[in-house]
């Protein structure tokens, strides 16, 4: 039981008065029991409507870390290392480059909750009013991917707390705690709602929708055959394709550009379109080539069957690119590790 006592003033008792309230300054409230909870598990999800005790229950497994960010230093700049950085912020849907090179405090609300819970997705972790601050697309997305995360890492131990239900069958969560019925139940056994992509050929004029997002350059080949993917009608991702001339190879294309807006980031939509734009040439007798320095985008090629490395892959690639966003000076950079691959299906 936890109780709380104010000052009987004459505002606070004449609208106690007013509302027949029995009050004598002192409020009481029984908290829900959360009992038995598993040892170990990926994610816990403690889940009910405001003021029915979620937040204590989640202080009775863990205390949420606090977060800090220096205004002068990137986001990026807050994790272990390289590799560290890239897979937290990956594993929350923040998939663009560049955000993860600007300060914090330029977020947006949606991008700063995003990077808030990438430095929290570590082992015996607590996340308190998880998506509250998120429209639903970016709760959906954000939820897909740490489930995606906590499998691949085997993560331990993270307790989420929300007043969103819709979450439960996007986190997939090990074990969920209802603070209005008081049951302990498993969650693994909802099933998640599948979405549904619809995939159209488009004009190149469509890239203005997605140019700020890419993570190299926002410039697009006007011959590019474009395509372009809507979710719930909304466009959600874009895939450009080259011809790709060669003295040995015939019919050969490659991609030129893939993105995926942020909203949508973290889902897996990205390499499943790229997937199945690739799938559309290569069915009617065409090849299908591939160049990417992202390494995620990369790294799913690396362990997909259905992409084959070239000659090329995972050799320093030697570009040309201008020193500033609105410069004609140009310099070599020899730095970049390109993964390149061939589409076979």
């Amino acid at each position: 039981m936890l109780s709380a006592t104010v000052e009987l003033d004459d505002i606070s008792v004449g609208l106690a008065r007013q509302f027949d309230l029995p009050w004598d300054g002192t409020t009481v409230f029984h908290p829900p029991e959360l009992n038995s909870i598993p040892a170990s598990y990926g994610i816990g999800l403690i889940v009910g409507p405001s003021a029915t005790g979620k937040s204590i229950l989640l202080q009775r497994i863990g205390i949420e870390k606090e977060i800090t960010w220096t205004p002068s230093r990137s986001v990026a700049a807050h994790f272990w290392h390289i590799d560290d950085a890239r897979d937290r912020l990956a594993a929350v849907g923040l998939n663009s480059v560049p955000t993860w090179l600007k300060p914090y405090h330029v977020l947006s609300t949606g991008e700063k909750f995003r990077a808030d819970t990438a430095r929290r997705l570590v082992p015996n972790s607590v996340i308190d009013e998880f998506t509250s601050t998120v429209d639903r697309q970016v709760a959906q997305s954000i939820s897909i991917a740490i489930r995606r995360y906590v499998d691949r890492t085997k993560l331990q131990n993270l307790t989420i707390a929300t007043c969103h239900f819709d979450v439960i069958r996007w986190l997939e969560p090990d074990w969920i705690f209802n603070t209005i019925s008081g049951v302990l139940d498993s969650g693994r056994r909802v099933p998640r709602v599948p979405f549904s992509l619809q995939v159209y050929r488009c004009s190149y004029k469509f890239w203005s929708i997605f140019r700020d997002h890419h993570y190299l350059s926002s410039r697009i080949h006007k011959q590019a055959q474009c395509f372009i993917g809507f979710l719930d009608q909304t466009p959600a991702v874009f895939t450009a394709v080259l011809a790709f001339p060669h003295p040995q190879i015939k019919k050969a294309f490659r991609e030129h550009r893939t993105v995926v807006l942020p909203d949508f980031q973290g889902m897996g939509i990205g390499p499943l379109f790229s997937d199945s734009i690739a799938q559309l040439y290569t069915s009617t007798g065409r090849r299908y080539f591939s160049r990417t320095s992202h390494p995620r985008f990369g790294q799913y090629r690396q362990a997909s069957s259905k992409w084959r490395p070239t000659a090329s892959n995972l050799k320093r690639q030697t570009v040309q690119k201008r020193t500033t966003q609105i410069s004609d000076h140009w310099s070599t950079d020899d730095r970049r590790v390109c993964f390149s691959h061939e589409f076979i299906g």
